[in-house]
């Protein structure tokens, strides 16, 4: 593969990875959805969906890594880190991407949603109401969550905890399962068993910190978020924003460790 392949190939699969999955968040969450309050169980299998469409589509051009824990993984498994800077910056920037057609495919739904009283506070707004006084937090606005993850409870162990024990599952999964017969990202029938590993992690790990299991996924969105002209968006929580990078990073790294001991 060309790392105009792979550049291209990790923007468009990564962007349509974010606008599905970022899409079903939007979808549950904003006011005037027609999915709205479709719960957990609707989110998990969303962003299952999306893995396996986003797979399906850039596979040919770049191996569908669509996770810089996957690159990482893949470089300790190969011992070859030629190529994950290019990895890297597609990955990014189909985030980006991604996240932008969220926002413009809700655009009415994120205006009806920023300018209600109940859910942003102000006058008219109940003092005891839970949206309010949520959306009144200095770290996370009320539709971060269609963008990035947080935590249901802050507790920096444990939250990167969560994240390296789900991404280990991902990517040994990935390692194990889902390559391609060159071994350089996922095949087709390995898009179609992640997709439902990942709806697996959703159901069984997401609940502590909504599952980033992947840097990218979490990044590009969240600095999206600090740059749209949202109404009363709040703030984009920087203070938690390392955790979901440095997490599936590292359990990328971990399950690369394990797969290289266990199965190579």
């Amino acid at each position: 593969m060309s790392s105009s392949d792979i550049f291209i190939g990790e923007t468009i699969g990564t962007a349509i990875l974010i606008l599905l999955g970022g899409g079903v968040c939007a979808a549950v969450t904003l006011k005037a959805s027609k999915a709205r309050n479709a719960g957990w169980l609707a989110i998990a299998f969303g962003w299952g969906f999306a893995v396996m469409t986003a797979v399906y589509i850039s596979g040919p051009l770049s191996g569908a890594h669509l996770n810089p824990a996957v690159t990482v993984a893949l470089a300790i498994k190969d011992s070859d880190w030629s190529n994950v800077p290019t990895y890297f910056a597609g990955q990014l920037l189909g985030a980006m991407i991604g996240a932008a057609l969220v926002w413009v495919t809700y655009y009415g739904q994120f205006q009806a949603h920023l300018t209600d009283h109940e859910i942003v506070g102000g006058p008219g707004a109940q003092a005891t109401s839970a949206k309010a006084v949520e959306a009144q937090e200095k770290g996370a606005g009320p539709v971060l969550g269609v963008f990035s993850t947080g935590p249901e409870i802050r507790n920096v162990v444990q939250n990167l905890a969560t994240e390296i024990i789900g991404t280990v599952v991902l990517i040994l999964a990935v390692l194990t399962q889902g390559l391609n017969d060159k071994g350089n990202g996922l095949g087709i029938l390995g898009g179609l068993i992640t997709a439902f590993v990942v709806v697996s992690i959703g159901l069984s790990l997401g609940g502590p910190t909504g599952y980033a299991i992947n840097p990218a996924r979490d990044l590009g969105p969240r600095i999206v978020h600090a740059l749209l002209p949202l109404p009363n968006k709040g703030g984009s929580d920087w203070a938690y924003a390392w955790i979901p990078v440095v997490g599936p990073l590292v359990g990328g790294a971990i399950a690369a460790g394990i797969y290289n001991v266990a199965f190579a």
